[in-house]
């Protein structure tokens, strides 16, 4: 369906609520239809990639898989790595989890790799990968009770254990990056390739 200024269809692969919202909100009528990936088989599949070029792989794999089965429309992949000390790091299981996730990046630096790809007919024809640098800053275990009592299970989606959009912002004491980015998708490329692409308009 197209919308506005967009002139050819555009399909999502992800279930990222983050990406659909910022999708929807740039005013882009994208159609949902994630991947069925394993991501972790990916990884381990490719070990000697470090955290940006397997955000990247991944956003190419969802693209071209989605793509296979859209013949001729635009589909955009998506992916998001964490980044602690070059070690990837996996979404915790459970607020106690998160709890020691969150006290390991107290007064320390993590980055996020924010990638993006576009596939048609199975081919990548654009790929892209931004990075933020976020600093935690020396948060209080009084501060860190409450916060996980508001935020709650909504937690365990979202690798870091913190969504920048909301109460999370306060764990941080500077971020050095694009916001999109921290939100999982390097938008301002992404915008400049469709219209590249002719998905919208110049």
């Amino acid at each position: 369906m197209k919308a506005g200024f967009q002139r050819q269809p555009l399909v999502l692969a992800s279930a990222s609520a983050a990406r659909r919202a910022l999708m929807a909100g740039v005013g882009l009528a994208v159609d949902l239809q994630p991947a069925d990936l394993d991501e972790e088989g990916l990884r381990q599949a490719n070990p000697d990639l470090g955290p940006a070029d397997m955000a990247v792989r991944l956003a190419e794999a969802k693209a071209v898989a989605v793509s296979r089965m859209r013949p001729g429309v635009l589909v955009l992949g998506g992916d998001q790595i964490l980044d602690e000390a070059g070690a990837i790091v996996s979404k915790a299981d459970d607020l106690e989890a998160i709890a020691a996730r969150l006290r390991g990046f107290r007064g320390r630096t993590h980055h996020l790799h924010s990638a993006a790809a576009l596939a048609r007919d199975g081919q990548i024809v654009w790929r892209h990968v931004d990075t933020a640098a976020l600093t935690v800053r020396d948060f209080s275990e009084a501060w860190l009770a409450t916060y996980l009592e508001a935020e709650g299970s909504a937690l365990t989606g979202v690798v870091g254990g913190y969504r920048l959009e909301g109460p999370g912002a306060q764990l941080f004491s500077r971020i050095d990056g694009d916001y999109f980015t921290v939100l999982g998708l390097p938008l301002w490329a992404v915008l400049e390739t469709l219209r590249d692409q002719g998905v919208i308009d110049r």
